[in-house]
Order: C-alpha cells, then structure tokens, then sequence
C-alpha cells in the first residue's frame, strides 16, 4: 500500500515537473528571452521526444537566436525518424528560407507535399502550417491533393481564404460556393464571410465576379440555392426589383405555397424606403397567397405604405380599406394583427380612441394564448396612454411584465410602466422601474432605459421642483400623440426658460428630431450641431453626431460632412451604441469593398 501510494505520488510529481517547464517554456518565449526558452524545451524534448510541439517550439527560439545550423541538426534527425512528421519537412526547408537557400528550402518543401500521397490525412496539418509560413501556393498544393486523394476530405474553407489572401476572388468564392453546394457549412457562415467582399455597388469588381460565379453554377448545376443567393446577392446590393424576379422564380420553382421569403422581401424594401418595389411585392404577396394570415400581412403592409404619405383623402381611403378587412376577416384571433393595426390607425391618425379601445378590449375577450394576450395589452396601453387615461394604461403594462418576466415582452411591458409613470409625473416610480432595465437582454431597451433614467435624475438633482423636467415630460407626451407641432414648442419654452439647465441638450436633441419628422432639416441640423459643440463631453453628443452624419448622408446629400461626423463617433465614442453603424457607414462613404 505504501509502495503505490509512493508510486501515485511519484507520478504527481513528475506531471507538475512537466507541466511548470512547459508554462516557463512558452512564457520565456512569449516575453522574447529565447535563451531561457531554450533551456526548457530541450528538456522537454529530451522527456517528450513524441511531442511535435516541444520540437517545433525549440526549433522557434533556435531561429529567433539565428541558431539555425542547431536547428538543422535537429529536424534532419527528426526527419530520420521512423515517425517523422511532415511538418518537419516544412519546419527544415523554412530554417533554409531564413537562410535564403530557396532550392534547398524547395527540396524539403516537396518532400512534406509527397507525404500527402502517403496519407492523404496529412493534407491538413501541412496545408496549415504552410499557410502559417504564408507559402500559400503550397499550401493550396497540400489542400487540393488531399481532397483529390480522398474526397471524404472537404478543405474548400482554407483554400477561400487562401485566394482571397492572394486577391483571387473568383476562387475564392468558387470555394464558398461548394461549401453550401456540398452542405459542408451553413448558409450563414459562408455569406458573412462573403460579405466582407463586397459592397451596395452593383459594379464593383467584386460584386460583378460574385454575380458572375453564381451564374456560371446556375448553368452548370440548375438549382433553386442559386435564385436564392443571386437574391441575397441583389438585395445586399438594394437593388430590390431584381431580387424579387428571382424570389417570383424561387416561389414558382418550388411549388411551396410559403410566401415568407417573400415578405420579408418586401419588409426589406419598406424599410429601406424603396415604396415602389415594397407595393410591388406585397402585391404578389396579396395576390399568390393562399394563408390568410400572409395574405393580411401583405395587405397591413400597403396599407402602412399609404401611410407614408398621410392626407386627408388617404385617411379616409385606409379607414374604408380597413373596415373592408374586418369585414372579410372578422374578429379572431388568427387575424389580431388587423384589430391592433385598425385601433392604432384610429387613435394615433384618426385621433379616436374610444372606439380602438372598445375593439381591443373585444379582442381580449378571445381565447388566446399567453403572447397573444400580451400583445394586445400592449397595444391596448398604449391607447390608454395617448388618452391620458395613465393608470389603466398601467395596470396592463404591469400584468404583461408579471406574466411575462423573463421575456423581452416583459422588458418591454416594464419599459412602458417606466414611460407612463414619466409621463404622469411620477419619476420616483419610473426611476425604479428603470435601473431594473439597465441589464435588459434587449440592448435597445437597455439604450433607452439608461437614457431616460439619466435625463431624470440629472434634471431631479439640479431643480428640486422639477420644472423643466416636467415640461419635457409634457412635450415627449405631445410628440407620443403625433401633436409634433405642440411639442416643438414646447419645446422651445425650456430650451427660452431654462437655458445653461442640464436638460438644454435633451431638448435640443428631442426637439432636433421632431423637427426631422416635420422636414425642417436645416432647423433639425442647427439643433444638432449645437450639441456637439456646447456639449462635446455630454452623454448625448454621440446621438447627435450620428444624427448629423445620417441628415448629412440621407437628407442633405453632402458625403464629406457625413463622413466627418461618422469619424468622431469611430474615434471619440468607441462605446457608443451607435459605434457599429457608424463605422459601416464611414466605410461606405470612403468607398471601402470591405463592409
């Protein structure tokens, strides 16, 4: 008993032993003191001769000492090996490259590339480690032998970042394209690396080659994957009237009665304002399905297209449009997307909520799943907030966050508790609902959440009355009632009364965005821009940066400005939420292929 106790303890021992020289071994080397590494993994090799990583990590400091005659004698002898590895092949004609003996180098370079024929299994490790070298067009050599040697092997990935490395798109994408052609990979993985090489410019070189591949396979191998990623090639590029040609195509192809591809087609259209393709699409939409529920969706869709444009006469056109709809489909709880949309068209354009809230709260009276239910509670607060009617808004709000905790439904529920209570004046309440947001799981409400938490207890602390904050509370209110015009002014009482309050620049930032939706763009700008220059350290200055760079971009058509304040942003707000945005949009604007 003793002697095995001596012999486990013996054996702890010795694995601490090694796994301490190990840890100086590669510390040593990290921190630059080759001597001291050295030191080491000789004794490690000496222990451990097997292990190719103890050899190749002695081999490193030998040539980060210029040892390279040492580390020759080395790799001959392990190239002697019965069990030689072909790495090592590589590791000795790398030591000859240092040397600038390129034919010697090229000897033993071959030689790791015949161990392939030997055991296509090697292909990996050799392709890898001469991609590690940068000696690509061997590593392209390794790759491709093993996969012609045994097809089980699939190295498509390596080599599309090998010919991307060496600019050789149309390889490169070649490659890619076999990976989903051969289920190797998803979908999604492929085309975010894809993407990284191309841009919303249909004649880019890249863009040109990649539509140029995809046709080529198509021909070669008819398939519905290519329509589907000529598609997605077409919408990156936004061009939304050729991507829906092959949608119609992918739709007719499959014989599938779905229709979801191309609804969210023609979401990507509406909201990218392209409203001619958008009505275009639903149309089909409308026309082709054979699900009531797409069918409506498609039909909301052009009604809120419509809306884009709200006179007098459209008003009244979609409140026939949408009595036209109950008509046909009735109250129930497959179509409840038509009740919320109909009850806020009443309220929030047609300024009626008594009747929205009666046909809501008929909804409620449904069987209906847990969601559901919530969805229309929602809908229903916010009615009962634009009515000023607080506390039975509220009572709603808190069942949808009670029954649905853990949910971003909740969060969102919790969020409008934190609203009404502002709105109603109550900052004390709204407050502790908002430090619970903080660490929403929704990124947006968390944004939002600390937004508002920080425009109250700011201004609480300053004015103990909370005067200011109570007109700001009076004009985000106006502003939820689409009574923009009232907000403005508002407005423009605390930006008169309370000038040098910390609330200036929330009403400047507040009242700068009203002014966008009533297309006072210079006001909007003058607004924004004395943000970022009276309040360049304030918590808001990135918001308005963006802003700018977006009215810049979008409205005013002036690139350069854009482009500026997107470049503040990158530099000077590195944490801020609209940091990746805005990185991408600098990079377009400068005319980057890389998104």
């Amino acid at each position: 008993m003793r002697f095995l106790l001596f012999f486990i303890s013996s054996i702890l021992v010795q694995t601490f032993s090694y796994s301490q020289e190990d840890f100086l071994a590669k510390q040593y080397f990290a921190d630059g003191e080759f001597e001291k590494a050295v030191a080491f993994y000789e004794k490690l090799v000496e222990k451990n001769p097997r292990r190719t990583d103890y050899s190749e990590g002695l081999v490193a400091c030998y040539q980060q000492l210029e040892r390279y005659e040492d580390a020759e004698i080395f790799l001959l002898q392990k190239i002697k090996d019965t069990y030689a590895f072909p790495t090592f092949f590589i590791e000795l004609g790398y030591n000859y490259t240092l040397q600038d003996q390129a034919e010697k180098a090229t000897t033993y370079y071959d030689q790791a590339i015949q161990k392939i024929d030997e055991n296509p299994n090697y292909g990996y490790s050799v392709g890898y480690r001469f991609q590690k070298y940068a000696l690509l067009d061997y590593a392209i050599k390794a790759y491709t032998n093993a996969m012609a040697l045994k097809p089980d092997l699939n190295y498509d990935f390596q080599l599309a970042r090998i010919y991307g490395e060496q600019g050789n798109i149309e390889r490169m994408y070649q490659s890619y394209l076999n990976l989903i052609w051969e289920g190797r990979t998803s979908r999604s993985n492929v085309l975010r690396n894809i993407d990284d090489f191309i841009s919303e410019d249909p004649s880019n070189p890249n863009n040109v080659i990649l539509r140029k591949v995809l046709l080529k396979n198509a021909q070669q191998n008819p398939d519905v994957l290519w329509n589907e990623l000529l598609s997605w090639l077409f919408v990156q590029q936004k061009q939304y009237n050729s991507a829906f040609s092959q949608e119609k195509a992918i739709f007719k192809r499959t014989g599938e009665t779905s229709v979801d591809r191309l609804e969210n087609l023609g979401q990507i259209a509406l909201e990218d304002n392209d409203l001619d393709n958008a009505v275009s699409i639903f149309e089909y939409v409308v026309e082709n399905s054979t699900d009531p529920g797409n069918k409506l969706n498609a039909e909301l869709s052009l009604i809120d297209i419509e809306l884009k444009d709200p006179t007098d006469k459209v008003l009244n056109q979609v409140e026939k449009e949408f009595q036209d709809l109950v008509t046909t489909y009735g109250n129930q709880s497959r179509t409840l997307q038509l009740q919320i949309a109909y009850a806020n068209f009443l309220t929030f354009k047609r300024e009626r909520p008594e009747p929205a809230i009666a046909m809501l709260k008929e909804s409620l009276e449904l069987p209906l799943g847990r969601v559901i239910t919530a969805y229309i509670k929602l809908a229903l607060g916010d009615i009962l907030v634009y009515d000023q009617k607080f506390n039975q808004a509220l009572i709603y709000f808190t069942q949808v966050q009670k029954s649905l905790k853990n949910d971003v439904l909740g969060q969102n529920a919790r969020f409008k508790v934190a609203q009404t209570s502002f709105y109603k004046g109550d900052f004390d309440w709204a407050l502790t609902q908002l430090k619970v947001l903080r660490s929403s799981t929704s990124q947006l409400i968390a944004n939002d959440a600390m937004q508002l938490s920080l425009l109250i207890s700011d201004n609480s602390l300053e004015d103990s009355t909370q005067t200011a904050l109570k007109k700001y509370a009076r004009a985000d209110l106006l502003a939820y009632q689409n009574k923009n015009k009232e907000a403005i002014a508002e407005l423009e009482d605390i930006l008169e009364n309370h000038k040098g309050e910390k609330i200036e620049d929330e009403a400047l930032l507040r009242q700068a965005q009203l002014l966008e939706t009533q297309k006072d763009y210079e006001g909007a700008r003058f607004n924004y821009q004395k943000i970022v220059e009276f309040y360049a350290d304030g918590i808001l200055a990135d918001d308005a940066h963006f802003a700018l760079g977006q009215l810049y971009r979008n409205i005013l058509n002036e690139p350069e400005k854009a482009k500026a304040h997107y470049e503040k942003i990158i530099y000077n707000y590195q944490d801020s939420y609209y940091f990746p945005q805005a990185r991408k949009n600098f990079r377009m604007l400068r005319g980057d292929a890389i998104n």
